[in-house]
């Protein structure tokens, strides 16, 4: 009786390798568009900042494309970004998903740690924070286009022409975006959708101003 040959890869029985690094040692005012320089040539699909205690660890888990580019980010090892030299070590899916349920514990005060005097947090500045109408956002997925960010503030009337995506030196998007919504009332009601996910990655949102957006948008040109 003929038998079908078994497929060459089987993932049922061996799922492939979740093809994220682990970095250590990142300057403390690091981007999403400094790591995807340092990864220069390899397909980035996310990138997370690690924080403790509201402040960044010099960490980020890098998610790639495909399993097979882990192997070159490992090259990377030891690099300069900077002047820091970075380690780059393989991760885990457990690792990188214990990372996510970490900051958003983190961020939304849930470490019983946080029982110390401390400086404002990052949450309470954003509460403070004069609202001009315009917001920035970051962590967005480098894939994401005007449409996704109409999508992702469907509660309000936005034009294409209100939304600025934020490209690097080459003509990539960085990750982050500007919005400009009809007044600053529509921008501070925006606030509640701060943190929440647009794909897989949870978005941050920023109040901003003409100028900061003016100067990021000549930046990326």
């Amino acid at each position: 009786m003929y038998t079908a040959p078994p497929p060459p890869y089987s993932y049922v029985s061996q799922p492939p390798p979740f093809p994220v690094v682990r970095l250590r040692g990142l300057p403390f005012d690091c981007t999403e568009a400094d790591v995807a320089e340092f990864f220069h040539g390899l397909d980035i699909v996310d990138v997370l900042f690690v924080h403790k205690n509201s402040k960044f660890a010099g960490e980020a888990f890098c998610v790639l494309g495909y399993p097979l580019q882990v192997d070159f980010a490992l090259q990377k090892n030891r690099q300069n970004m900077g002047r820091r030299y970075v380690e780059v070590f393989r991760s885990k899916r457990q690792e990188y998903y214990k990372a996510i349920a970490n900051e958003v514990a983190d961020a939304h005060g849930g470490s019983p740690r946080r029982n110390i005097p401390r400086a404002k947090s990052g949450d309470e500045l954003k509460d403070s924070a004069e609202h001009t109408g315009i917001l920035r956002l970051r962590g967005l997925p480098f894939s994401a286009g005007k449409d996704d960010i109409m999508e992702f503030f469907r509660d309000f009337v936005l034009s294409e022409d209100a939304i600025h995506i934020v490209l690097n030196s080459e003509g990539r998007p960085s990750g982050e975006a500007f919005v400009e919504f009809a007044n600053a009332e529509d921008s501070k009601a925006a606030m509640a959708k701060d943190r929440m996910t647009l794909g897989s990655r949870y978005i941050e949102l920023f109040p901003s101003s003409p100028e900061e957006m003016d100067d990021a948008i000549s930046r990326g040109r």
